[in-house]
């Protein structure tokens, strides 16, 4: 299986407190990489599917929530290269699906519900042992895709960067894709992570056990922000959902409160408290999850 990088822009945001900072700031549009698997999704999937397919394993199962980007991911790239796929769900089953759920299944996932307790512990191995015996062998991709395939496929997307920049920023849910940043850094340059979880901080334990799989020893180019979580994961605000649609407004690139525009409210804030020094370029990565935008609309959340 081969499975080629896109290329996607990286588009200059121009705005007068940049100019009055002296900071040259960029989006690096991996929402656009794919009309599905799209954002740091692609990169994370990468690798694994190769391994699968590899190893024999026609079936991937993996875990996560109701409005899980990565559930949809998976579903959607099982199906484009050929795989079965099975989604374990926190939580109870709610009917009618949802838009995520819904997707997931009309791409050929097959959704599996766990209560919330079981769901604590989802790599046990009882537990593993009882999806075999239901569903028959598999190969398992965890919660949210982060595992060292990932990280070496989210290391890719620093090349496609072309241009010199100082710091590279991107969302913190699992850890994964910063850790595959800081994997295809040089030592000039600085990952600078925004946690969207509350109480955060084992992000920074998360990074450095995915990056000891490649070795690296330079591990003090990177940096994760734990202040712009705005009340948690999968939590939201009037200050965001204004910043997030005048931003689209502004400069027409859509983005969405869980993720990338905690990440995009952050930077702007930062900027604003002089955290970059003078003449720096920074080089936000746009991480995708736009699927999440209908359960959003569908809870009036946004």
């Amino acid at each position: 299986m081969i499975i080629e990088n896109p290329t996607t822009p990286l588009t200059e945001i121009f705005n007068p407190l940049f100019e009055q900072k002296q900071i040259r700031f960029f989006i690096k549009r991996e929402d656009l990489s794919d009309d599905f698997i799209s954002g740091n999704k692609f990169y994370k999937l990468k690798y694994n599917l190769i391994e699968a397919e590899k190893l024999g394993y026609k079936t991937l199962l993996t875990f996560g929530g109701a409005y899980s980007n990565h559930i949809h991911a998976t579903a959607v790239a099982g199906k484009k290269y050929g795989f079965n796929t099975i989604g374990v769900i926190r939580g109870e089953e709610h009917l009618p699906l949802n838009p995520t759920l819904s997707s997931a299944q009309e791409n050929g996932m097959l959704i599996k519900y766990i209560n919330r307790k079981s769901y604590r512990n989802k790599y046990d191995e009882s537990l593993i042992q009882t999806f075999k015996e239901k569903f028959g062998d598999f190969y398992l991709i965890p919660e949210g895709g982060s595992n060292h395939l990932a990280i070496k496929g989210c290391a890719e997307i620093i090349p496609g960067i072309k241009t010199d920049f100082n710091f590279v920023c991107s969302a913190c849910g699992t850890g994964g894709t910063l850790a595959g940043l800081v994997l295809g850094l040089d030592s000039k340059s600085f990952a600078l992570g925004f946690s969207v979880l509350k109480g955060g901080s084992f992000l920074n334990q998360n990074v450095r056990t995915l990056l000891s799989h490649y070795q690296k020893e330079n591990l003090n180019n990177f940096q994760i922000n734990l202040d712009y979580h705005l009340g948690g994961y999968a939590k939201t605000n009037m200050e965001l959902n204004n910043f997030c649609t005048k931003f689209y407004e502004q400069y027409n690139i859509q983005i969405e409160p869980i993720y990338t525009g905690k990440m995009l409210f952050g930077i702007f804030d930062l900027i604003n408290k002089n955290y970059f020094p003078t003449n720096s370029v920074i080089v936000a990565i746009h991480s995708g999850g736009l699927q999440g935008l209908q359960g959003l609309k569908q809870r009036k959340m946004i």
